[in-house]
């Protein structure tokens, strides 16, 4: 018997892959019992009680009143656009919790130990050399305007990088192209908060105006890191996945990708270098292909077919 494993499509929405399993057998049974999930599942009884509690509180099931209680799934697309507002409101959330972060980092600026570096070169050469320390990991939080432009030193040494691009960062068909040339590692988000690179998560330069703060190990380091985890989640990737037999090329895979992370017609023109109105005939041909009318219900599609990551 071959362990087939189901493409996850909720998955970027933070639904897990057990919470999604759960909620497809939903949809193969409406108005399901407990006992019925069991037997058409497989999993033990306080399992299926477990992901029917998470279904629940995200919106994707109801149960009815009386005796054995039944649960019925909401429909795809209305709980997807859900989940997706929800996403929103996390990014939004991020973006507050960015301002919370400053004013920490201000008061502790005013009575608190940390390093202050000032003047092109001296950062410049900081930056440089927080990232030559590095042994395992680098985080980086990419936005324009520049005092100095990002490298990455260590990557050739195996060191692992993580860059969320704001967008305006990628402002030309080069400057996307470089940045995809790195892989997976990077991604791409509307409105990066602020400017920082965190080496091996004991070492945070955080860029404000013309001066950078050093951080050494901090419970605002902490909350910084995990501030980048959270917008890495809600980043859009710069390289999908490419199936070689499916209906998507790799430029349509690119189109889909800046599509899904807000841009419009004309912003993804001016990125991929091309007139507008080839990416609204492309687009159109990517809708085609997928059956789809939307925009949304083409990434939607593309991902149930495991055409992007």
């Amino acid at each position: 018997m071959h362990n087939y494993r189901p493409v996850q499509v909720l998955e970027a929405l933070g639904v897990c892959y057990e919470d999604e399993q759960l909620y497809r057998a939903l949809l193969a049974r409406p108005e399901a019992t407990t006992t019925d999930l069991v037997n058409d599942t497989g999993w033990p009884t306080a399992r299926v009680a477990r992901h029917l509690r998470s279904l629940l509180s995200l919106g994707l099931a109801s149960r009815t009143a009386g005796r054995p209680a039944r649960y019925t799934p909401a429909v795809p697309e209305a709980a997807v656009e859900l989940l997706a507002l929800r996403k929103q409101a996390a990014i939004v959330q991020a973006r507050l919790s960015a301002s919370v972060l400053t004013k920490e980092f201000r008061a502790a600026h005013e009575s608190g130990p940390f390093t202050v570096i000032r003047g092109e070169q001296a950062i410049a050469q900081r930056f440089y050399q927080a990232q030559q320390s590095a042994q395992t990991e680098v985080l980086v939080l990419d936005k324009p305007p520049y005092a100095v432009l990002p490298v990455e030193p260590r990557r050739a040494y195996g060191v692992s990088y993580r860059t969320i691009y704001d967008m305006a960062a990628l402002g030309n068909p080069a400057e996307l192209a470089a940045a995809r040339s790195a892989g997976a590692s990077c991604r791409m988000l509307s409105d990066v908060p602020l400017k920082l690179v965190v080496a091996d998560r004991r070492t945070g330069l955080l860029q404000t105006g013309q001066e950078v703060i050093e951080l050494g190990p901090s419970s605002l380091l902490d909350a910084l890191v995990r501030l980048f985890e959270l917008l890495w989640q809600q980043a859009t990737s710069l390289t999908p996945e490419s199936s070689g037999d499916g209906p998507l090329s790799a430029e349509d895979h690119q189109l889909l990708a800046l599509a899904a992370a807000g841009l419009t017609d004309q912003a993804i023109a001016r990125r991929l270098g091309v007139a507008q109105r080839t990416v609204e005939r492309r687009m159109q041909r990517i809708l085609k292909s997928l059956d789809a009318t939307t925009r949304f219900q083409a990434g939607l599609r593309a991902g149930q077919r495991g055409l992007l990551i």
